[in-house]
């Protein structure tokens, strides 16, 4: 059973013949004719969820895991509008998404019909294409064209594209079969033949006695990690890799703001590379943002397949290329030099290293022992969602087992739809997923858990301290009379949220219950399971204060 509307079939049978095999469908009745066809097609799944911000979110994760694009569906008026985060995500952190909105025909468009807003467009900021189709015959060619080009940008330049679909009454008519509509090839741009000057690059690498590769947000990839291998045995190099860089190296400056949260300008000059190479997302620490922007190297060449990211106010060469084919040929024209750069920092780094275990040793219940007990606990072979603001920054400061890939939506960096992405993840991914969270972040997307798709292998582990305790540790909210509008303190638990959504509930408020409850937690179970670890409001700031003074 299909659709009768022909306009809903085509885009249908686009998603087929571009190999679009999930769909995330929010309820509505305008979009009736996408859910009849969506929900009957025999080669694509189709997945329930009502909140349509979750939706999109939820969306996300599974495109976030398998590299596809993955459609979302929903009924016209502001129900549109809830996937904008999302898809402000997706756009920075580039991950094909496919948003399809049904819609009102224009001459419904401002005079006063219901659930009706001005729907084309509407993400132009943040979107790769938008296709707005035309509910009429003579149309059929120009909405073939259209939806074929957005799939296809969405596909090759991994990002969101939107297909803004019109309908008319009657919404619920249905035929038998799915009519084949051709789409034709859309010719885009390719960087395959861009002129990269390999060896002008590798005179000036092979000169200098101080490199600095810097690496953010990436994809496992273990043929890139095998190429950035060969840095680790050049003294010259110094290699920064982040938590959400998923590269693992013993010769790697992985915990950035441990190594220079306390350096004098003495060791800041030592450290200023002469030239800095950049690859992957968006960078987490803000110290190694502010270090190279005024400590900025002679070169600094950002690599990415589409577009220059100039985080540091010196970008000196932007090579437009996948980082695992610069390297792969980048790799065969250079040398090592002789330098002490990288063993200067690597023994600082192990002496920081050594304060840092020292310090954890000593130190009460809080913020920052809970990530030591909770990262320790952590199975192999997992997969890490780790969600925003402190969170991701105490995480920065340990060491992840190499096994355990990590991911975190650090495109906006926002709080919205975390729990919701690891959903998603968990979901597509056969491998146990982990989520750590803060309370706000948890409790801003409770609705991620009115959500059947959840397995019950999934974790949570709920870091609740009872506010925005990020705003105790930066520099600025305590020194205003407003300090309770940024912390936004509260005295919410998830135990309520659990019995109604049926997930098991675990609680913890001291080092020994943190251990206790950990024991057994990531076993088979039949549910998903959320252990909720309150700690001190009052003294967690204080603690990483004193770390962060204890390792100078």
């Amino acid at each position: 059973m299909y659709p009768k509307k022909e306009l809903a079939q085509i885009v249908i049978s686009a998603c087929y013949q571009f190999k679009i095999d999930t769909v995330v469908i929010s309820p509505g009745s305008r979009n009736a004719p996408l859910t009849v066809g969506f929900s009957n097609h025999p080669e694509i799944e189709t997945l329930s969820v009502v909140d349509e911000r979750c939706a999109a979110f939820f969306a996300l994760g599974i495109a976030q895991q398998t590299q596809k694009p993955v459609a979302i569906v929903c009924t016209s008026g502001s129900a549109l509008l809830n996937y904008y985060p999302a898809i402000a995500e997706a756009f920075y952190s580039n991950i094909p998404l496919v948003v399809i909105s049904a819609d009102r025909p224009k001459h419904l468009i401002d005079i006063g019909d219901g659930q009706t807003i001005r729907q084309e467009n509407v993400f132009e900021n943040h979107i790769l294409f938008s296709a707005n189709l035309i509910e009429n015959e003579k149309y059929k060619t120009r909405n073939s064209q259209l939806i074929g080009e957005a799939l296809q940008i969405s596909v090759s330049q991994k990002g969101p594209v939107h297909i803004n679909v019109p309908f008319d009454e009657p919404l619920y008519e249905t035929v038998f079969g799915l009519e084949e509509f051709k789409f034709p090839h859309i010719s885009l741009s390719s960087l395959d033949n861009f002129h990269i000057d390999y060896d002008d690059l590798s005179k000036i690498w092979n000169a200098a006695e101080k490199k600095m590769i810097l690496v953010g947000v990436n994809y496992p990839d273990e043929a890139l990690h095998k190429l950035m291998d060969l840095y680790a045995d050049d003294d010259s190099v110094l290699v920064l890799t982040e938590t959400t860089s998923n590269l693992h190296q013993e010769k790697a400056i992985n915990s950035i703001d441990q190594l220079i949260f306390s350096l004098n300008e003495n060791q800041f000059q030592d450290l200023k590379p002469e030239v800095l190479i950049t690859f992957g997302g968006m960078i987490v620490s803000k110290k190694i943002k502010q270090f190279l922007r005024k400590y900025q190297p002679k070169h600094h060449w950002s690599i990415d397949e589409k577009k220059a990211t100039n985080t540091f106010f010196c970008l000196s060469e932007f090579i437009q290329i996948n980082p695992l084919n610069f390297f792969t040929e980048f790799n065969t024209s250079i040398v090592k030099k002789d330098s002490d750069y990288q063993s200067k920092w690597l023994e600082i780094r192990d002496e920081k290293r050594v304060k840092h275990a020292e310090y954890l040793s000593k130190t009460t219940h809080s913020d920052f022992k809970v990530f030591e007990q909770v990262l320790e606990s952590v199975p192999n072979n997992c997969q890490l969602q780790i969600s925003n603001s402190s969170i991701i920054r105490y995480a920065q400061l340990f060491s992840i087992h190499k096994t355990n890939n990590v991911f975190c939506n650090r495109g906006t960096s926002g709080i919205d739809g975390s729990t919701s992405t690891a959903i998603g993840a968990a979901f597509s991914n056969k491998n146990q997923t982990i989520f750590i969270t803060g309370d706000l972040s948890f409790f801003y997307d409770s609705n991620a858990l009115w959500n059947a798709n959840i397995p019950a292998s999934f974790r949570i582990i709920v870091i609740n301290n009872s506010g925005g305790g990020i705003f105790k540790i930066i520099p600025g909210p305590k020194s205003t009379n407003a300090a309770k509008y940024f912390e936004t303190p509260h005295s919410l638990t998830a135990e309520h949220l659990c019995k109604m959504y049926e997930l098991d509930y675990l609680k913890a408020n001291s080092t020994e219950t943190v251990r206790e409850q950990l024991e057994g937690f990531y076993e088979t179970s039949e549910k998903p399971k959320i252990l909720e670890i309150f700690t001190p409001s009052e003294e967690n700031d204080l603690i990483l204060k004193e770390y962060f003074k204890y390792i100078q």
